[in-house]
This record gives structure tokens, sequence and C-alpha cells, in this order.
């Protein structure tokens, strides 16, 4: 069976191959150079290089296509007519300068604002995701899918950090609604998100997030079965912040953690 989203598929594969051989090849390394951005978040040299090899391929094979990044601009045309790539190689750059293997490379296609396809990479741990709209979501090429639990008695939740609940005034919703669950787990980073599409957890949220943070990891979810809105309920990954479940505990989470 072909698909309409095949040939951007595959380069979105290549382009997840290119940023993993850049990412790895300096991940641990002592000498890492490390920079603080305005917003005091941490930006390796290993971001800047990969997501401009990224530009560079696209820039070349899809030269009509637009281009989102996390470090260099783009985003005020997420929602303009036509087809725009949204990359981010490092998602999770403080657990890649810490030597934490969860860090992803996240590679995703709007077509009118719209996600059309997702790659979601952990090189570290050698694992890939994947998933095109209308197609269903994969796992290292097996088809996976989000678990049937539908009582929050017998779900697993996974949030990020305390400071960043903390930050939004936010971190009791996420105690209020622990306590309503079978486990909790403090996983953060696109790891969370996959973990739900795969059925191991039922629900993963992050308070604050980007496009780039969101968009490849929300058609994974949303093609394994699941849903993904943001705290507000809002659809789209570009609402800054994530909020993705199995579907069936989805209206409990969003009445608990969106406040």
């Amino acid at each position: 069976m072909t698909s309409h989203y095949d040939d951007d598929l595959r380069l979105a594969l290549e382009l997840a191959d290119t940023a993993d051989g850049i990412t790895m090849l300096r991940y641990r390394s002592p000498d890492l150079e490390v920079e603080n951005k305005p917003d005091q978040t941490p930006v390796s040299e290993s971001d800047k290089r990969a997501e401009l090899a990224l530009r560079d391929r696209l820039g070349d094979l899809r030269p009509d296509d637009r281009i989102i990044g996390e470090e260099f601009g783009g985003a005020e045309l997420a929602a303009a007519p036509g087809r725009a790539w949204v990359i981010d190689p490092i998602d999770g750059t403080k657990s890649y300068v810490r030597g934490m293997d969860t860090w992803t490379t996240l590679i995703a296609l709007l077509e009118d604002g719209e996600v059309k396809l997702g790659v979601v990479s952990m090189p570290a741990l050698r694992k890939r995701w994947w998933a095109v709209r209308g197609e269903g979501a994969f796992a290292d090429g097996r088809r996976i899918h989000v678990s049937e639990i539908d009582q929050l008695s017998r779900a697993q939740f996974l949030w990020s950090g305390i400071e960043e609940w903390d930050a939004i005034g936010g971190f009791q919703r996420v105690i209020d609604l622990g306590r309503r669950c079978w486990r909790t787990r403090g996983v953060g980073d696109a790891w969370q998100y996959m973990l739900v599409a795969e059925g191991a957890a039922e629900i993963a949220t992050d308070p604050e997030a980007t496009l780039w943070d969101m968009a490849a990891v929300s058609i994974v979810v949303e093609e394994a079965g699941g849903r993904f809105t943001a705290l507000n309920g809002a659809d789209g990954p570009a609402a800054g912040s994530g909020l993705a479940t199995n579907g069936a505990l989805h209206a409990e989470a969003l009445a608990v953690l969106g406040g």
C-alpha cells in the first residue's frame, strides 16, 4: 500500500539518521560546548550543528517547504498555508548535556497547519517511532496501540519535573491526579508520550511546551489510538502545553490537570 507521504516519510527517517549521527558523535564528550540561551535553557554545539545539517538537506530536497526549528526559528509561519517541516534534533538538551539517554530527535511535517507525519528517534537507546496521518503508528517497525485501561485506579501517569509545574502554580494538580492513579513516574521529554502510544502508560503531560516539542509526538499518539491536546483542551501541538492519554481517560485527566 502506497501513501501520498511515502517519500516524505523516507526523507524524515533519513533526516533522523543524519541528526542522530551528529548528536551521538559528541554525546557525553567532556569538552562538549554548552551555552545558555536568553531564557536560560541550555543549547549545545550538537543542537546547532544538527539543525543546520537538517536545514541544508531540506533546502536541497524540499526547497519549496518552510522549515521551523528550535534554534534557528520559523515558528511564526506554522499556521500559514502549505508545507512546513518542524525539526528539533535534540529534544531534552538538559538530559543530553547530563548524559541521560532519554533525549530525542523530533521531526514532523505540517501541511496547512496540520501534522501529517512524525518521527521520534532516541538514538542513545536505539529506539525509534513514527506515524503518518491515517496509517497508524509504529515502533521499530512494529505497529503500536494505546492501552484499553479505562479507570484511573489502574492507570500509569507520567509527568515531567516538579520545577516545571511549580512555574505555573500547578504541581498540586499533579499530586491530585497522581493520588487517583495506580502508579506515577517522572519520566519527561518525548519518551513519556511514546510510552502512552505503546500502551505502557495511560497519561503523559508537560505544563509548558512548544510546537517543535509536540508536533512529532502528537501524531504518534493519535495514530496509536490515543488523544493529544493542550492542558486547556485545545487540539493541536502548538497550544503551549501537552496532554496525551489513551483516550479513555482524557476527560478525567484534563479535568484535574487543566485546573
